[in-house]
């Protein structure tokens, strides 16, 4: 007996060691990085569905370092992958991927999905897509994932210190409101009532958010939406944007911004950060040439006016030179707009990052820790 005790004994301490040894670990300064909302930073979960809303195709990803598509509606990078290297980690992995387990969990999780926007009406043509509620709802299961590995203190830690990027509204727009002539949502409110309603629904997303321990979370406005392609190829005659849709964009920025500022005052704290997303386009819009760009107006991948008809495809006019593109495709910026944006989103002004920058954070946080 006393030698199969003595066993026992050391089979539970060599058990605890292992674990100790192999059980992922939480650095004391580790920043995991959560992304939610639409295209602009889908980083692949829409592969994993049946939807037409997908970038799974050549010559999608064609500057990404495997130069294959990756899920991105995007040449290479998009804006979270780049924010991720700002921030010295790995782009975070599509929660629908089955690489995201064991290690990868702890950097964090891209929930995005392209097509989704602030209602669950939004994007409705295109089907299966994984919209903002279940974006939610799987957040929370991320958590419980994430308490089987390193504990419920832990996780409720790694989430609270974690940044969150939150990008929605275009959807809303391009894919709901302006979608058709005479849409459902358009004879419903007029555009002066619409954009108070979905602010007013984005609110609660928002703090849905908070309440899932999210305490850090930038949050994007809308770029100029009748500036793109897509727009320019439907609406325009001599390179003017649509004038409807910059309309909203007007009247949606501005709004998000104080419901931004009031939640903040409501919660005591600035846990909500605005990115004027729409400035920081219009910057390398209105003088393309001084970023590098030879247009701001022509896609580099696509067909028809300014390459703004339909998707880009293997059978679409392809520039040979990306970084010279303000747009990649008919929506959506190239990897090096993206770059621009996210130099911003990192050191820009009160002009483009309110209350504050994302490398101000970052250094008050580490001062904390």
């Amino acid at each position: 007996m006393a030698v199969s005790s003595g066993t026992t004994s050391l089979s539970v301490v060599f058990a605890i060691l292992a674990l100790g040894i192999f059980a992922p670990r939480v650095k004391a300064d580790q920043r995991a990085f959560f992304v939610f909302g639409d295209s602009l930073v889908d980083s692949g979960n829409n592969n994993y569905l049946a939807t037409t809303a997908r970038a799974d195709a050549p010559p999608y990803g064609i500057d990404h370092p495997t130069h294959r598509p990756t899920g991105r509606f995007s040449n290479g990078y998009n804006i979270p992958d780049l924010i991720s290297m700002r921030m010295g980690s790995e782009p975070t992995l599509p929660y629908l991927s089955p690489e995201l387990n064991g290690k990868k969990l702890l950097i964090g999780a891209n929930f995005a999905s392209a097509g989704i926007g602030i209602l669950n009406d939004t994007g409705i043509q295109f089907v299966n897509i994984v919209r903002i509620p279940l974006q939610l709802e799987y957040f929370k299961q991320y958590q419980q994932r994430v308490s089987a590995l390193i504990g419920a203190a832990k996780t409720k830690q790694l989430v609270n210190n974690a940044l969150v990027l939150m990008t929605l509204g275009g959807n809303d727009f391009v894919n709901n409101y302006y979608l058709i002539p005479l849409s459902a949502r358009s004879r419903q409110y007029s555009i002066e009532d619409y954009v108070p309603f979905i602010i007013s629904e984005y609110r609660k997303i928002l703090l849905r958010l908070h309440d899932l321990g999210a305490r850090k979370v930038l949050v994007t406005g809308t770029g100029p939406l009748g500036c793109v392609p897509s727009e320019l190829a439907q609406h325009s005659r001599n390179g003017e944007c649509a004038t409807e849709l910059q309309k909203a964009a007007s009247l949606y920025n501005p709004q998000l911004d104080a419901m931004l500022s009031s939640l903040n005052d409501e919660l005591g704290s600035h846990v909500f950060i605005g990115a004027n997303t729409k400035q920081m386009h219009n910057d390398f819009m209105s003088n393309p040439a001084a970023y590098g760009f030879v247009t701001a107006k022509i896609a580099c991948c696509g067909q028809g006016p300014y390459n703004g008809i339909g998707l880009c495809t293997a059978m679409s006019n392809l520039c040979p030179n990306r970084d010279l593109y303000a747009f990649w495709d008919a929506f959506h910026p190239s990897e090096k707009a993206n770059r621009i944006i996210v130099d911003q989103i990192m050191t820009g002004s009160t002009e483009y990052m309110k209350p504050m920058n994302l490398s101000t954070i970052l250094d008050l946080d580490s001062n904390n820790w």
